[in-house]
């Protein structure tokens, strides 16, 4: 009994010593994250001469060169074919050349007129006939199709769903909105016209005439913005949908295709409470043409590999998108804090790793850093890097993701260091207690976490990289500031970077990282949270 307790004690003597020798360590590599390096790093990466980072252009080349020289010098390797830094991600740039419906006496254009929701290619004008269908809906409530024939023709149809007089809805009968009003509800509507025969769907607004001016204009923005269209994957086919057209149109438009007037819509939308009212506009006819294009992009993703040790098969990621959006009417937009903060704070960790390695203190996990591209233009360099993964997404571990942590929002003017961490219990509950663990023991930060909501109307979780990795079940942790007044415009300069408040985050996510890559058993993962 007295060998067996003196065992016990030995044993809990060395995990303490252990334990403690460890925190040293990775107190020791923190130090090297700093103000002057952090600034230094993104003193270039949000320069005027890099143009805003633009997916694609010749200067988020050159971020990418630059970020590769750095992970080299920390003593990373690139793991791309087993010498690159550079992942060449195939992406496309999808657009459109003549887009247009007209009648016999207008032509009405895309991002003029209307919108597109999703698109089929119509190479050649093609005419058809234009049947209104009240909201076209289906269901025991209200049913638009009832005798109303639209195969072969386009139908035009009302956004939502009619609500009676006390603010109910017709379908539910109460104030609950039914499929035909929440989220994409366009998709219901689309596979409903689909079923019918039909060859495409034009909804209505229902926003005022003004507004929809202002959709518009937002979207020409976005046009010159991010080139002609969204860029997509050479490898795939066209997203879901693309084989029917779906366009969304504003009540001017809509009562020129009628022949009948704004007024008059909105008549029939009051007439709707009580029974359908398909085929209460003239029948006209269109031509539609609807023209695509493609070229190619030439754009990388940028990884540096570090190989572990004991545990060198499992894979711990530090990624963050070092993209931004470009040049627009002559203004460079350089994302300084979004997202040239969380790709030199990949960088300043990155480093602080690579320190350890060459001190003899390898991390047990293998190491990987990612920055990737083409998140601006819809999260496209992580989608590529999880379904064309370096290393296999089975061996990866986490992903811990940091995307805007160089400012402070309204909500925390004022109110000492903070952070908003997001998804870190999503997946794994050892991660979000890791998390919190490292803080605690680390100059603590206030960890806020509102945004980790699921009924958070600004659903950050699925906006940014590391959603891709958690569609996978791979735990993430991912980090950000909150949003400010020059998000996603050219006021994101480095000057109004707080390098102090970074340092602190970068820090903290080192310490986090460190945990995760060297504890003695990967992380569980034992939740599925949305």
């Amino acid at each position: 009994m007295k060998k067996n307790a003196l065992l016990i004690s030995i044993l809990c003597l060395s995990a303490t010593f252990f334990q403690t020798n460890a925190q040293k360590i990775a107190e020791k590599y923190a130090k090297t994250i700093t103000v002057k390096d952090l600034r230094k790093h993104l003193t270039f990466i949000a320069s005027d001469s890099l143009k805003g980072r633009d997916t694609g252009s010749p200067e988020q080349k050159v971020a990418a060169e630059y970020i590769a020289k750095q992970f080299d010098s920390y003593g990373l390797k690139g793991p791309v074919n087993g010498k690159s830094y550079l992942q060449p991600v195939d992406l496309i740039k999808r657009g459109w050349g003549d887009f247009y419906l007209k009648t016999k006496t207008k032509e009405f254009k895309y991002l003029f007129d209307f919108i597109a929701n999703t698109i089929s290619p119509m190479p050649q004008e093609e005419n058809f006939e234009v049947v209104f269908v009240g909201y076209g809906i289906e269901d025991k409530a209200l049913n638009d199709y009832e005798s109303t024939n639209v195969n072969g023709k386009i139908v035009v149809a009302f956004e939502g769903e009619p609500r009676l007089a006390d603010g109910s809805y017709l379908i539910s009968g109460n104030t609950e909105m039914s499929k035909w009003s929440k989220g994409e509800a366009w998709k219901e509507k689309m596979a409903t016209a689909k079923s019918k025969g039909a060859k495409a769907l034009l909804l209505i607004s229902k926003q005022s005439v003004e507004e929809f001016d202002k959709v518009i204009k937002q979207r020409q923005t976005m046009l010159k913005r991010f080139g002609n269209a969204r860029l997509g994957f050479a490898d795939q086919k066209d997203p879901q949908g693309s084989d029917f057209a779906v366009l969304t149109v504003g009540p001017t438009m809509a009562a020129d295709l009628f022949n009948t007037t704004v007024a008059q819509l909105e008549v029939l939308k009051e007439k709707a409470i009580t029974k359908s009212v398909a085929n209460q506009l003239e029948k006209q006819s269109v031509g539609i043409k609807i023209e695509r294009t493609a070229q190619p992009v030439e754009t990388y993703n940028v990884l540096g590999y570090l190989e572990g040790t004991d545990k060198k098969d499992e894979l711990v990621i530090v990624s963050a998108h070092y993209d931004h959006v470009g040049v627009t009417d002559g203004k460079i937009y350089n994302g300084a804090d979004d997202d040239g903060s969380g790709t030199v704070s990949v960088l300043e960790v990155a480093q602080a790793f690579g320190q350890a390695a060459k001190a003899g203190n390898k991390p047990r996990r293998s190491m990987l850093f990612l920055t990737v591209t083409g998140e601006e233009k819809g999260l496209l360099g992580s989608e590529f890097y999880v379904t064309h993964p370096v290393f296999p997404l089975a061996s990866t571990v986490s992903d811990i993701h940091i995307d805007m942590v160089g400012r402070s929002d309204k909500e925390h003017e004022g109110k000492g260091d903070y952070i908003y961490v997001i998804g870190s219990d999503k997946l794994s509950s050892e991660l979000h207690a890791s998390l919190i663990e490292q803080n605690d023991k680390h100059n603590p930060i206030n960890l806020d976490f509102r945004y980790n909501d699921p009924n958070d109307p600004n659903r950050f979780y699925y906006r940014s990289d590391h959603y891709n990795f958690a569609k996978n079940k791979i735990p993430v942790a991912f980090f950000f500031n909150g949003v400010h007044d020059d998000y996603h415009q050219p006021t994101d300069d480095i000057e109004k970077i707080e390098f102090e408040q970074m340092e602190k985050r970068a820090k903290l996510i080192f310490y986090l990282t460190w945990d995760v890559a060297n504890r003695d058993k990967r992380l569980v993962v034992d939740s599925d949270k949305k």
